[in-house]
């Protein structure tokens, strides 16, 4: 890792972005590439590239209620960027993004004449900052307004105007969305979770600091990190993933596993933890190029209006999705050559090793989903439905529902019929 006193500034991809997100077709969009910063303490980089990149001098803050009440995080970085140059703050974005509180915060933010905004944390936060800099721009002062820039609408404007102020975001977790133009928000009316996207949504510039991840708590580091490894997993098992998607899951890969087990055993270990945040910019890297995700995504989507987190979902149904891969997926199938390659990477790594085999794991006899399921176990993280809450009754309506997700069908073993994610929900029940 760079150390805290030299910043590393480049760009976060060197690809552009798939002709579709997640289903949604983006050929027509002009979606940013965000360049990365870190090296240098967090506050320093955001203060210098509000003024010498983004050339702002009027900065809407929307930082983590968390951070703003237990620690002077946000103290500091105010001072570093300059009282001056600090037009205002919101502190604290409650979960699943109420389209309310982003009506709210564009509003304090155009009052403001606010020409950068910056986010200081993970979640909620990142996206209301995201469909924030496009509410600006447009104009958006209602819910009804708004609603009409969600790509479910049917009533979309003629016209959408691009965000023209910088945003900047300094997260937390290892969930990845800073690097995702896509942001939801829920309609407070109808509690449903909606989707925006449009040309220049997302972050120009996200500023990764180890030193301030020592805040987050460990069950959001761990899981969210959960997350990001799924996304490799379900990358390199993916049956359209190319040669470069491949070496970028499994390099991301190679990252996230043993330094989520090495922050688990040592929470301060930093390098540690700046290896799990550049995983995460490798992981993304092949969600944000349209590699095809598979089951454990598309089931797990439905999981969030139960309020269980993404992270979590991983957590439960990574592992029981590749074990319903491997079953079906044949002997001798590339299905099951995919997760062999996989199981070979994680190991390779010694720490992941070393924690396979106390668990009484052994190489060539155990398959991808039990390896999982020990890694999971030892990082202290769920690994049933029931342990977050999810019961029984309700897997007949989740099994339908997930067969509409985008990524139902690109599943290794394609999911086209409710009693196969029936299967796979009653296998992590």
């Amino acid at each position: 890792m760079a150390d805290e006193t030299k910043e590393v500034y480049r760009a976060a991809f060197t690809s552009a972005p798939a002709s579709h997100l997640a289903g949604i077709p983006t050929d027509a969009l002009t979606l940013p590439s965000p360049s990365v910063a870190y090296g240098a303490p967090f506050t320093e980089s955001c203060a210098r590239h509000v003024k010498d990149t983004f050339h702002s001098s009027r900065v809407y803050i929307i930082a983590s209620g968390s951070l703003s009440r237990n620690t002077d995080e946000l103290d500091q970085l105010v001072s570093a960027i300059g009282p001056e140059r600090v037009a205002g703050v919101r502190k604290g974005i409650t979960p699943h993004t109420p389209w309310s509180e982003i009506l709210q915060a564009t509003m304090e933010a155009q009052t403001l004449n606010a020409d950068c905004v910056v986010t200081l944390g993970a979640g909620s936060i990142t996206d209301c900052a995201k469909i924030v800099v496009l509410a600006m721009a447009n104009n958006i002062q209602t819910l009804d307004e708004l609603a009409r820039y969600s790509v479910e609408s049917t009533n979309p404007p003629k016209t959408v105007h691009e965000p023209t102020i910088p945003l900047i975001t300094i997260p937390t977790t290892l969930s990845g969305g800073e690097y995702f133009s896509l942001a939801g928000g829920t309609d407070p009316r109808t509690q449903h979770k909606q989707a925006f996207l449009h040309s220049g949504m997302g972050a120009r510039l996200v500023i990764l600091s180890p030193q301030l991840s020592l805040h987050t708590p460990e069950y959001h580091w761990l899981s969210t990190g959960i997350r990001s490894v799924d996304h490799c997993i379900e990358a390199l098992c993916s049956l359209a993933s190319t040669p470069e998607s491949d070496d970028k899951a499994s390099a991301g890969l190679r990252l996230l596993v043993p330094g989520l087990l090495k922050t688990k055993q040592d929470p301060t270990d930093v390098v540690a933890r700046h290896h799990c945040q550049m995983g995460v910019m490798l992981a993304m890297d092949n969600i944000r190029s349209g590699v095809p995700m598979g089951g454990s995504h598309a089931i797990g989507h439905q999981l969030g209006p139960l309020g269980v987190a993404h992270g979590v979902t991983s957590c439960v149904l990574c592992p029981a999705v590749m074990r319903y891969n491997w079953d079906y997926g044949g002997e001798g199938s590339r299905i099951r050559e995919k997760q062999e390659r996989v199981v070979d990477i994680l190991w390779a790594e010694d720490m992941v090793a070393e924690t396979l085999e106390k668990a009484g794991k052994k190489r060539g006899s155990d398959v991808l989903g039990e390896l999982l399921d020990v890694i999971i176990r030892v990082l202290g993280l769920p690994r049933s439905l029931t342990e977050v809450g999810v019961k029984e009754d309700v897997l007949p309506a989740l099994s339908k529902r997930a067969l509409d997700d985008f990524w139902a069908a690109t599943n290794p073993v394609p999911l086209v019929e409710a009693a196969q994610v029936l299967e796979i929900l009653h296998a992590a029940l």
